[in-house]
């Protein structure tokens, strides 16, 4: 799909996924009308036999786009994990590095608020664009020297100084988790079968020897409607850091409010 169709509000984005689809196979169904069924032989029965090829091709095109729309929605609801085990994972740090002497826990505790407030209001407006910041790099670098530097100087402070590591690369890895998903989504190869698979499950329904036009066209208007719903719920869901409906950062929100 075009990146631009993910910018686009639902409302308006199913709305033209409904008219667009519906145009062309309108289109299509009249092309076939005129120029393609004139030229068939058709005897009694064969809707019977048409009807056995479109069941055929909407079972099978139906359970693999079942399948697709499945993962989207699991690739769609592990990027929202992520999210809160990253948002809680610099909670869980603060918490940590909260049990530090001064200077060092003014310090890092300042550090995560920086890291926080850089991913609200830099890091995610940029990954609704599909963009990749290096921000919150450079905000854990300065963090993670400053954590490394400390030196504990009793077994509590050992202790705490070890469990805040621990949190720390927790936080480094689900950090680093979702942003390879920024990027995540459906293969160019995988639209291609989404759309010829649509193609072929609206195009068989063109050859019903039905001789009254309006019935022909309600029959594939219904057709197309449904297909493009199905569509509109593959695309909305495709990219979950990309465009209008992506994940939104309130889980960081509420760390930092908290």
């Amino acid at each position: 799909m075009p990146l631009w169709a993910y910018d686009m509000p639902p409302l308006q984005l199913v709305l033209l996924m409904i008219v667009v689809i519906e145009v062309v196979s309108l289109a299509g169904l009249l092309l076939v009308r005129r120029f393609v069924l004139p030229r068939l032989h058709f005897h009694d029965g064969i809707n019977d036999a048409i009807s056995g090829t479109v069941q055929s091709i909407g079972v099978f095109y139906g359970i693999t786009v079942g399948l697709i729309a499945v993962g989207v929605w699991n690739t769609y609801s592990n990027g929202s994990d992520l999210v809160s085990k990253e948002a809680a994972s610099i909670g869980a740090l603060y918490r940590d590095v909260s049990g530090y002497p001064e200077p060092a826990r003014t310090a890092l505790q300042g550090k995560l608020r920086d890291y926080t407030h850089a991913v609200i209001e830099q890091v995610w407006p940029a990954q609704k664009k599909g963009q990749v910041l290096d921000v919150g790099t450079r905000l854990l670098d300065d963090f993670q020297s400053t954590l490394f530097t400390f030196e504990p100087t009793t077994a509590g402070q050992t202790a705490l100084h070890g469990e805040a590591l621990r949190a720390f690369n927790t936080l480094i890895e689900y950090r680093r988790l979702r942003i390879d998903a920024v990027g995540g989504g459906l293969s160019t190869i995988m639209w291609a079968v989404i759309w010829v698979g649509a193609a072929f499950s609206i195009g068989v329904a063109y050859l019903y020897n039905i001789e009254d036009l309006k019935i022909h066209i309600i029959i594939v208007a219904l057709m197309a409607g449904f297909l493009a719903i199905v569509l509109f719920m593959i695309v909305i869901n495709d990219k979950p850091f990309y465009g209008s409906v992506s994940i939104t950062p309130e889980p960081y929100k509420t760390i930092l409010d908290k």
